[in-house]
């Protein structure tokens, strides 16, 4: 590698860097004053590229048409910011912080599905920036000169807002509002429009990122996401609320992978490494190693504990005797499904599906309900278990069963390790550390070609002749989720499971009365691990083959909206949020092309509808009696 190789790199990492701050600085506004985690802050950004791909085509691509295309498309998205918080988000402020999070995800789905409308399936590519199509020479090789203005525009937009947030009344509220919201709503201060602007300012910086990358990457629908996970990770790098603790974090996270590209592999002991490929994981590699070091993240501040006496949730009491006979009911009825598939053989794959679903559903919710860990990379467990199963069944030539049998402890082995980092952590640090190992494993399976098959997966994973007719396996399924999600339930109104309640409600309090609050909360985690991996065995026995979007963003965010949506301070919620959702997600996808928005329209209308989840409000409506007595 010579030295000027390096410097290019270097420089593009600046660039990168100018890309990543703009996006993550509105996010970190917005979470900082009020409080929401914005999962369609990605939306915004794909939504800035598209626009300016649009507002050039019709302004025309010379130099003031360019960058005035620019400015509008960042307006345009800041106006459908303020679209979506006064009529969305203004409803939901005083809402749980999860599900708020379950209606911003709603919106990336209907955004997504907005814009295939308008912009169809296709990517399209923007013109270059007129003025700035050629490049620059440096120490003999040519660096892009449009990528030179981004490595200014970084810093200028940081100026602009340190300056709006210490040098004008408005700032001051921004920071008041990120310290003490309650107290700034005493003074008097209109909380509602403080917010509406902030929001603004932040999708804003959003569309302004994602118009500005138009002559380096295509428009395409798949930009939210991944936008928003390196949001994420940039701004709990920095610390939640920092706008300067951004900055630095996409300076150290760009740098860091232009470094990997620049010096290609390593070779140490004989082995050779290929870090250009790490590019993938390393920002999740830092970000682990940040939070496992400074939990608040390099510039931000400890979080003050967010629970108090008035909010902990009265204690799990046993079913009652119509709720037991109700379950019965419904397992008579699930017996009687392989009749049906007689004359509708789908409805038995759906079924297993579903099945499935509930499993990893549930113990998912085991750790977020009564363990009160919010968890976005639960898809970890269900990923190794999956894998677990698939690698043991073609390489080892183990048999199904026992494939079946190990796999789970893949996943709780998987579960004790990363458990270990994430126990210490609480809040939305803990939620986004889940997300890192997740994407580390995703990474693994994903580039291991040798063993996992990389992009292509894991093909022929089929169950044992006993079990080849779909009733067959569908009640195999059956029997394994009744078992599993009766042994997290059982284990909930064990001593452990109170005491995993406690450490949630107050974990000072827990520590003070002699409970181990990480070593607790530890082995809930593992436990958890065991039965989502078990849910990922039958999902790869189920479907034959197995590859890395099992363990991709998608499927840890299915997960918590199967769990919202449901109700989390149910037990009954995961199992019903579970199957509704399955069971819409197929309905709702073979009825139309445009599938996301109307589940994502459903979402939103179940969240307004029914805030404490649909298991709650049959609950509340009910057994209004049993609000004092504790969840079911």
């Amino acid at each position: 590698m010579t030295l000027s190789a390096l410097l290019v790199q270097m420089l593009n990492g600046l660039a990168s860097a100018s890309s990543l701050f703009l996006i993550a600085a509105g996010l970190s506004l917005i979470f900082g004053v009020s409080r929401i985690v914005n999962f369609a802050h990605g939306s915004f950004y794909m939504l800035g590229v598209y626009l300016a791909y649009s507002i050039v085509g019709k302004i025309g691509s010379t130099p003031l048409g360019f960058w005035a295309s620019i400015l509008i498309a960042a307006a345009v998205v800041a106006l459908v910011g303020l679209v979506v918080e006064l009529v969305l988000l203004r409803r939901i402020y005083r809402a749980p912080e999860l599900l708020q999070l379950l209606a911003t995800f709603a919106l990336v789905l209907v955004i997504r599905d907005g814009v295939l409308v308008i912009w169809g399936p296709e990517d399209l590519l923007g013109p270059r920036a007129p003025g700035l199509k050629g490049s620059i020479e440096i120490m003999g090789r040519h660096f892009p000169q449009y990528d030179l203005v981004l490595i200014f525009i970084g810093p200028l937009v940081l100026a602009v807002l340190w300056w709006v947030l210490m040098r004008t009344r408005w700032g001051v509220l921004i920071r008041a509002a990120t310290q003490d919201r309650e107290m700034v709503g005493a003074l008097g201060v209109n909380q509602a429009w403080l917010f509406t602007g902030v929001f603004m300012l932040g999708a804003f910086l959003a569309g302004l990122g994602g118009a500005l990358q138009l002559p380096r990457e295509p428009a395409n629908q798949f930009l939210d996401l991944a936008a928003i996970g390196d949001a994420f990770v940039v701004v709990v790098v920095g610390g939640m609320g920092s706008v300067p603790g951004a900055f630095l974090a996409a300076l150290l996270i760009a740098e860091i992978k232009a470094l990997c590209i620049a010096i290609g592999q390593v070779s140490i002991g004989g082995f050779t490494f290929s870090l250009s490929r790490m590019t993938l994981v390393v920002e999740f590699l830092v970000m682990a190693a940040v939070l496992i070091w400074r939990p608040w993240g390099l510039l931000g501040k400890p979080a003050a504990a967010t629970r108090n006496a008035a909010e902990i949730e009265a204690p799990l009491r046993p079913a009652t005797p119509l709720l037991k006979r109700f379950g019965w009911l419904v397992l008579v009825l699930l017996l009687l499904v392989p009749l049906v598939g007689l004359r509708m053989p789908f409805i038995n794959v759906l079924m297993i599906d579903i099945l499935i679903a509930v499993l990893f559903a549930a113990s998912l919710h085991f750790i977020m309900g009564p363990g009160g860990m919010h968890s976005f990379g639960h898809a970890a467990y269900f990923g190794l278990g999956a894998y677990g199963a698939a690698l043991l069944f073609k390489l080892a030539a183990a048999p199904m069963e026992v494939a079946l049998v190990l796999a789970p402890l893949v996943a709780g082995l998987g579960a004790l390790v990363f458990g270990w980092f994430c126990v210490r952590l609480s809040g939305v640090y803990l939620a986004i550390l889940t997300l890192a190992f997740a994407q580390i494993v995703w990474s693994v399976m994903f580039q291991w070609d040798e063993v996992t098959g990389g992009s292509n997966g894991v093909v022929g994973v089929w169950p044992a002749g006993w079990l080849s007719q779909k009733w067959v396996y569908y009640y195999f399924t059956l029997a394994l989720t009744v078992a599993g999600v009766l042994l997290l339930r059982r284990v909930l109104m064990s001593p452990f499971g109170y005491a995993m309640r406690a450490v949630r409600d107050s974990r000072l309090r827990a520590d003070a009365i002699g409970i181990d609050a990480v070593g607790v909360h530890w082995a809930g985690f593992v436990l958890a691990g065991l039965i989502c991996g078990l849910a990922g065995a039958l999902f790869a026995f189920s479907k034959g083959s197995i590859s890395p979007e099992v363990i991709g963003v998608g499927r840890s965010i299915d997960g918590l909206v199967m769990v919202l949506l449901g109700g989390i301070q149910t037990l009954a919620g995961p199992l019903v949020g579970a199957s509704a959702f399955t069971w819409l997600q197929d309905t709702v996808a073979r009825q139309t092309d445009y599938w996301r928005a109307l589940l994502g329209f459903t979402i939103l209308a179940l969240v307004l509808a029914f805030p404490q989840g649909i298991a709650g409000f049959v609950r509340d409506r009910l057994m209004p009696e049993r609000d004092a007595g504790g969840a079911r």
